[in-house]
């Protein structure tokens, strides 16, 4: 588990010099509040930036977080990015800046801003807001020119030195080795020769490594003889070949006193293939890190078969154009610029774009369709991770396909709702919506996921209306997977607006209409669904003792690796309670079984409510499921603490805990924290739950809400903390809950998972 406070991109190649540069940011960092480090791209801001940052780091005890602007093509993207990389997962209805000033309001760390040039007027409004609200927060920020903000201190960074100083050679021959470990610059005339090579690259550091990675096709005196023959030779403006990029280049971006770098980007350019420049041109569709999977989705086509792209790839790897950091590929923004260029001289734009956006409509499908199923923590991330490309297709298909964004923005919702990214799920589904007609699935989904993004913001009336028309439009359509959909959504509501009974009626009777016999036939011609209750729960199930009662008959969980509990009761040959092999339930399914467990117990019948659990965590295992598996758990531990089984309920607590951290759920951990305060409180433990309870009250400041979930666990917690009190004292108390809210909200998290009471 990741423990250090904060984000910074790895380092993964050497750096070289800049001694004076970082002492002038050490005191910069010291003394000013918001420092831009300045300079034509490819000088090395970004790479100085990392350093600065990693070696001030341990002066912000919440430490120093990176967001990177690059990828970023207007500024709608700009707030939930700044918000993602700092941590925050609003879950209110306030405006993103509100949200993003009040997280930071109370907090020491140091944001980084990369790569800000191209939205230098919205990033300088925000850095505005932001450092007025934040007394504590230190910004530093990368950008080729000033953003203009108050208070602002612009560090200018110049190229590394090439007279009297060894940092420009000592970068060409590093950049040398890493392509090939045996070369060097040991023959007769190299090291003079790589002089040269610096001196007419004038020092800049992506010039020369993109030099360095010439050496391949050239000797270093080769190397020498042929840019210096560039660039002593007169630039034509007639000579596409001369320098393209000085002819499509704006010169507010690329200085003309920086043509060193324009040609050097050029002449690597024209050292390509081209099948390699084709793809050089094709990749800068893709937003984030990718891996050769997505570019052979995006960029094959014509010429480039997905062979050839594995190929080309390969080739600008070894040309330093694109660097890959394990399975991963990126692209820097300064050649992602050229090749950008490149791409509307070809008239490509829209081709590339349209098979940018198939590509993740492609991903959001199978995202969908796995989310029952094994890989669902694998797509759950990778919904995350490629937040910019979904968005960046999403925009496209509703500007030249509306139907495809409307199927895209309906299977994508549910993983952007739990990823935290509320407001684009919401945003999305209702310019789906209102872009053109849409019916059957895509409009039920739609509709359901605007539902339960309003929900999740604890817009009940819209989650109400929408849950409605969800179970209207289905019941029309003939549509069991949207009514499953819709009662789930209706159910919750009525849940959190205090109205379990006929949250269970609903759930219960559409369990029933949507029922289909199993494969094999089974023993009684249908599924098994979680209110069966045919027969009682055995001594070794959760809810085998009755509400309230003592630990008379409970056998204690056993436990997989997988973290998950075998309660005595689960069928290690997957078997369901009717002695036939169950197939694997739907997502909706699953979540409208989770509304019976939820309303049996805020009814009070917690013998059914621990029995229905318990089968639909065996059913959620079976798929792979793991987000409403979690939820199960989460039952299981409040079902146990209510019977009065506190060790029970701490083991099912931290069971959710270990599910919801693996998808990033920063909602169900903010649950999870709160019963497993509860459930170590009950155990005399006080201490040690009100560190628990002040790292869940800083999860749910990370989500924007005061500690909510379920009405029955209200009361709950009430009870428990004032035991925790009795426990302990107050004041002893209240110094464990504020020592857990400043800690790191992992290393919170990791403390909380650890089992060991300390009364």
């Amino acid at each position: 588990m990741m423990t250090q406070v904060g984000f910074l991109p790895e380092e993964t190649s050497s750096f070289v010099g800049r001694r004076a540069e970082l002492a002038r940011l050490e005191t910069a960092l010291a003394t000013r509040r918001m420092t831009t480090l300045i300079g034509p791209g490819g000088v090395g801001k970004t790479r100085l930036a990392v350093r600065a940052a990693r070696a001030a780091a341990d002066r912000y005890p919440d430490g120093a977080w990176w967001a990177d602007l690059s990828p970023l093509y207007d500024d709608a993207l700009l707030l939930p990015t700044v918000s993602d990389a700092v941590g925050l997962a609003d879950h209110t209805l306030r405006m993103p800046v509100e949200a993003l000033c009040e997280w930071l309001s109370d907090k020491r760390l140091l944001l980084v801003l990369d790569s800000a040039e191209h939205l230098r007027a919205p990033c300088s409004h925000l850095l505005g807001e932001l450092l007025t609200t934040s007394p504590g927060l230190t910004v530093l920020v990368t950008s080729r020119q000033p953003l203009g903000t108050r208070g602002e201190h612009a560090v200018r960074i110049q190229p590394l030195p090439v007279d009297g100083a060894p940092d420009a050679l000592q970068l060409f021959e590093d950049r040398l080795r890493a392509g090939d470990p045996r070369a060097g610059l040991d023959a007769p005339g190299d090291r003079a020769a790589a002089a040269d090579i610096c001196r007419r690259l004038e020092g800049i550091p992506l010039a020369i490594e993109l030099a360095a990675a010439g050496i391949g096709r050239h000797t270093v005196a080769q190397l020498a003889t042929r840019i210096g023959t560039r660039f002593d030779a007169p630039v034509d403006a007639e000579d596409l070949t001369a320098s393209r990029l000085d002819l499509l280049a704006d010169d507010s971006l690329w200085p003309r006193r920086h043509r060193t770098l324009r040609t050097t980007i050029g002449w690597s350019h024209e050292l390509c293939t081209p099948l390699e420049r084709l793809l050089w041109a094709r990749l800068t569709l893709l937003r984030t890190d990718f891996d050769e999977e997505s570019a052979r989705e995006v960029c094959a086509g014509g010429p480039l078969t997905p062979h050839e792209v594995d190929r080309a790839l390969q080739g600008l790897v070894a040309q330093s154009v694109v660097q890959r950091e394990g399975t991963r590929y990126r692209m820097l923004d300064t050649l992602r610029e050229y090749g950008r260029m490149w791409l509307a001289e070809l008239g490509e734009e829209r081709a590339a774009a349209d098979r940018h956006a198939r590509s993740f409509l492609g991903l959001a499908r199978r995202a969908h369709d796995g989310w029952t199923g094994p890989d669902q923590v694998s797509w759950y991330h990778t919904v995350a991770d490629t937040h910019l490309d979904l968005c960046a297709a999403l925009d496209h298909l509703l500007a030249h396909d509306v139907a495809a964004a409307q199927e895209m923005a309906g299977r994508v919702g549910f993983f952007w709702a739990c990823c935290g990214h509320l407001s684009e799920a919401r945003g999305y589904a209702q310019r789906a919506l209102e872009a053109g007609p849409v019916e059957g699935p895509h409009r039920t989904r739609l509709q359901w996921v605007l539902g339960v993004a309003a929900l999740l913001q604890g817009d009940f009336a819209t989650a109400e209306k929408y849950g409605a028309l969800c179970t209207a439009i289905a019941l029309y359509d003939h549509d069991d997977e949207g009514m499953l959909g819709a009662t789930y959504l209706s159910g919750l509501t009525q849940l959190m607006n205090g109205e379990p009974a006929a949250a269970l009626e609903a759930a219960e009777r559409v369990l029933r209409m949507t029922e289909t016999a199993p494969p094999d036939g089974g023993s009684d011609g249908r599924r098994a669904t979680a209110t069966d209750t045919t027969s009682g729960p055995t001594a070794s199930e959760p809810g085998a003792c009755e509400s309230g009662g003592s630990d008379a008959g409970w056998s204690e969980p056993g436990w997989s690796e997988s973290g998950g509990s075998d309660d005595g009761g689960s069928d290690d040959d997957g078997s369901d309670d009717d002695g036939g092999m169950a197939p694997v339930e739907s997502a909706h399914r699953l979540r409208c079984r989770l509304i019976t467990v939820f309303a049996l117990t805020a009814l009070g019948r917690l013998t059914e409510s621990g029995r229905a659990a318990a089968a639909l965590r065996r059913s959620c295992e079976r798929g792979g499921e793991y987000w409403t598996r979690s939820y199960a758990d989460y039952q299981l531990a409040l079902i146990a603490l209510l019977q009065g089984r506190p060790e029970a309920s701490a083991v099912h607590a931290r069971a959710m805990l270990a599910g919801k951290h693996r998808l990033r759920d920063s909602f169900g951990i903010a649950l999870g924290l709160d019963i497993l305060a509860a459930a170590i409180a009950a155990q005399g433990a006080g201490a040690q739950a009100a560190r628990v309870y002040g790292t869940g009250h800083a999860y749910w400041r990370m989500v924007g809400h005061p500690q909510r979930g379920t009405p029955e666990l209200g009361p709950v917690r009430e009870t428990c903390e004032l035991q925790a009190r009795a426990a302990v004292g107050d004041e002893a108390y209240q110094r464990a809950f504020e020592r857990g809210q400043a800690d790191n909200a992992e290393v919170g998290l990791a403390a909380a998972l650890h089992s060991d009471l300390q009364p």
